[in-house]
């Protein structure tokens, strides 16, 4: 992981209450850029990441971390496991878009895989 996504792991998930605009155009680049190509975004509309593992144990055992993890900072993916896979999908269901906290999120699930 990069300075800047590392950086970017460090910052906190706001929860997200309603009455703000999805990020759009330059600021989503912009905080893309700082997580790092390996996430895609999709349609300016959520965040997504296939991880892969040898096996379906360490596939679940990083869902399970990454599900503490969301637990912990109260923001949700999406998540599909099988067998030696996972995928992540991210975005702010209250404005059905990105926020910052998306990426926050996103930068501290890779440091979950690197932990």
């Amino acid at each position: 992981m990069d300075a800047a996504a590392c950086s970017l792991a460090q910052r906190q998930c706001v929860p997200c209450r309603g009455g703000v605009p999805p990020l759009k155009g330059e600021p989503l680049h912009e905080l893309h850029r700082q997580l790092g190509s390996s996430w895609q975004v999709l349609n300016e509309h959520h965040l997504e990441k296939e991880y892969r593992f040898p096996n379906f144990a360490d596939a679940l055992a990083f869902t399970n971390r990454v599900g503490a993890l969301a637990e912990s900072v109260n923001h949700h993916p999406d998540i599909y496991l099988a067998w030696g896979k996972v995928r992540l999908t991210l975005w702010t269901h209250k404005i059905d878009g990105l926020t910052e906290s998306d990426f926050v999120f996103a930068a501290k699930a890779d440091t979950v895989l690197a932990g």
